[in-house]
């Protein structure tokens, strides 16, 4: 036994568990209006928050001790304050780097705990569609500040002739839209063109119909419940699929099914989680999130659907790759990466 190794171990088992729990604390702060309570960057006492909030200033305490403990706020003088940087994650919820919302999705993988244990214990199955809905929520909320700071400006531009099309009227089909985010994103950027999502968890498709009528674009933004390898429509321009390609039973279907929708010469957006070729490539802080995100969400919708592929959030281009060069596509390339998405482009 090697004691320092142990040591070294249990010290992070330590900060694991306490981040564990932080996030906890970031989720009810997040929806008790904690975090946008001191946005201000003025310092304050938990009485004072409490004042703001209606909360208990007691275990307000608890709260913003807690926080100061983690970094997420500074302690000065008795008072706890919420620093600008931090508050662009945490608290503004227009920011591109905003991420108090999105940490709901990781509520849906406790809550969700017995599920899983009996997917583990069979064949693997359990349907985005049996989750519990704060995961469809939180799914929206973690990607959307992502769409809004780089889909526009960086990703479609990195695709080629793309943008000239959608300024000029273009078809396009949004495979997966879920609350619509993405769709919605690109019909505001985009007023001559039409779009079309398509996702197979029906309250989902309710809730997008209502976000985009909320935007302005529900007359160019249309919202229908449909698989992957059956959505409807023929001759689009842009076929896109944002980080939901590995989560499907049978993505090569998917990939096939685009590949007949699209206009000769039409072009596919493949948005997915970042991920090198190879496992030992991929064991730092991203690589350990979208593993234990698919351990608990992505591949076990994927092995409930027919095929059953399980690609994994961390599927990584190459087998991307095959997946759209199999199902019939002549030309396949990275186009532009995040530190958090591989930006893929498919051409027919």
């Amino acid at each position: 036994m090697n004691e320092a190794k142990l040591q070294d171990f249990m010290g992070k088992l330590v900060v694991d568990m306490g981040g564990a729990a932080l996030m906890a604390n970031v989720i009810l702060g997040e929806e008790l209006g904690l975090y946008r309570a001191m946005a201000d960057g003025a310092p304050v006492t938990p009485e004072e928050l409490a004042e703001r909030t209606g909360c208990n200033a007691r275990l307000l305490r608890e709260w913003l001790s807690a926080q100061a403990a983690s970094g997420y706020v500074e302690l000065e003088g008795g008072r706890f304050r919420l620093p600008p940087e931090q508050a662009l994650a945490l608290a503004v919820e227009d920011s591109p780097v905003y991420i108090a919302g999105g940490a709901s999705v990781l509520s849906s993988m406790f809550m969700d705990k017995d599920k899983l244990v009996a997917a583990m214990r069979s064949d693997g199955a359990l349907s985005w569609a049996d989750h519990h809905p704060c995961l469809f929520s939180g799914t929206e909320r973690f990607f959307r500040p992502g769409y809004r700071a780089n889909l526009v400006s960086n990703w479609l531009t990195a695709l080629d002739g793309v943008v000239a099309r959608l300024e000029e009227g273009a078809k396009v089909a949004d495979i997966g839209c879920g609350h619509g985010a993405s769709t919605i994103v690109m019909a505001q950027a985009f007023p001559k063109s039409t779009f079309h999502g398509f996702d197979f968890h029906e309250p989902s498709i309710e809730q997008a119909r209502r976000r985009a009528a909320d935007a302005g674009v529900g007359d160019r933004a249309s919202f229908a419940k449909a698989s992957a390898k059956e959505f409807p429509g023929r001759d689009f321009d842009l076929v896109c699929f944002f980080d939901c390609l590995h989560d499907m039973g049978d993505p090569v279907g998917a990939a096939r099914q685009a590949h007949a929708a699209l206009k000769p010469g039409g072009t596919v957006l493949l948005v997915e989680p970042f991920a090198n070729d190879a496992l030992e490539d991929n064991l730092n802080p991203v690589g350990r999130l979208f593993y234990a995100a698919s351990t608990c969400i992505c591949t076990p919708n994927s092995l409930s659907q027919e095929v059953g592929l399980g690609l994994g959030a961390q599927a990584g281009e190459k087998r991307l790759r095959h997946v759209f060069l199999e199902a019939g596509f002549s030309q396949f390339r990275r186009a532009t990466e995040t530190p958090f998405n591989l930006v893929l482009e498919a051409r027919k």
